[in-house]
């Protein structure tokens, strides 16, 4: 069992390129969030440099930089990165390909997003080549992009202002079966991020920041698991957070509908042998086991079909057959009724 959890928002967009505010200035506001580390993937196109010298602890907060790498199409979160990396001219396949050779990972973000109808005419930022190969995993449940498709007129605007965070949808039905896909043959880490920008949104007399640093950096976060405290050397604590990220050693929750520190999914073979999430391990009959701080909907998934639903504190699922397991959980708001809370990585269950 991995003793620490620490949680984290990622894909944040910075003064460096198209955000609106500076790394310390958003490191403070991580921290009145209760975050323990933010990664900055500000845009190639619109950055200077890897800023990697402004790398280290803000107070209690890690902070880290990657890049979102891409202009109109392919955008990429690249993470470990040792130098500036540029997507002009290069193919998405040979973006991928670059990082990997410095010894960074990345994963592919928002590839079905649908854009937003009013004021941006549903412009997406999509992934087109699907043959790619050696990224580390997908983005599947981004803040930004899910929020802004539901916005087709000023009316659903002022609602999903007004209930942003109750009404986010999920991962979309496209992604998890793509992803879903993918993981029967490797291993394929799910991420997901706030996209977060704080950008001022103009019209006519009406000025405002409908999606403002303070409010996303308590959404859509990832939690690792490590077997480590994670303190002020700041050299181990990054090296622990990507490795947790690289293995999928994560989960991914919206903590604003509520806190998901303290959830479990792990599997306990008969033979008393144990997997977690991201871990890959040969099939033996046991227990799948999905425990929450709070009460939920758990849903569990096996191939990508549901296997099981159960309410509570805790499910117990008798696993029979190999497979790629994985668990979603929902949380009742309402009047909204059962809002996505938590997606797992998978616990991979092969016969080799």
């Amino acid at each position: 069992m991995f003793k620490y959890e620490y949680t984290g928002n990622i894909h944040i967009h910075s003064v460096h390129s198209d955000g609106t505010k500076g790394y310390a200035e958003i490191a403070g506001i991580a921290a009145r969030a209760g975050l323990d580390f933010i990664i900055f993937n500000d845009h190639d196109y619109l950055e200077r440099s890897l800023s990697l010298k402004d790398e280290g602890f803000y107070g209690k907060v890690l902070v880290l930089i990657g890049l979102e790498i891409g202009r109109r199409y392919h955008h990429y979160l690249g993470f470990d990165l040792k130098h500036m990396t540029r997507s002009d001219n290069l193919g998405p396949q040979a973006v991928i390909d670059e990082v990997n050779q410095q010894g960074g990972f990345g994963f592919l973000a928002h590839p079905f997003e649908k854009g937003m109808l009013f004021h941006e005419k549903s412009v997406a930022y999509t992934w087109n080549d699907l043959s790619v190969r050696d990224f580390t995993g997908i983005c599947i449940w981004n803040f930004s992009s899910r929020w802004k498709e539901r916005v087709k007129t000023l009316f659903h605007g002022l609602f999903f202002l007004a209930f942003k965070n109750q009404s986010l949808k999920g991962p979309s039905i496209e992604t998890l079966s793509f992803w879903d896909k993918l993981c029967l043959d490797r291993r394929v880490v799910a991420v997901g991020g706030s996209d977060a920008h704080g950008t001022t949104f103009r019209k006519g007399p009406i000025s405002m920041v409908p999606l403002s640093y303070d409010f996303v950096l308590k959404t859509i976060n990832i939690h690792i698991l490590s077997k480590r405290a994670i303190l002020k050397d700041f050299k181990n604590a990054k090296q622990d957070i990507y490795e947790a990220m690289k293995e999928g050693r994560l989960f991914i929750a919206n903590d604003k509908l509520c806190p998901a520190r303290g959830f479990n999914f792990y599997f306990v073979a008969d033979d008393g042998s144990d997997v977690f999430m991201g871990e890959e391990g040969f099939f033996d009959e046991g227990n799948l086991i999905v425990e929450l701080p709070f009460k939920g909907e758990i849903r569990i998934f096996r191939d990508g079909k549901r296997v099981k639903r159960q309410r509570g504190l805790e499910a117990v699922y008798r696993v029979t057959a190999p497979g790629v397991y994985r668990a979603e959980v929902y949380r009742r708001a309402f009047p909204f009724g059962w809002c996505p809370w938590i997606f797992t990585n998978p616990i991979y269950l092969r016969c080799w």
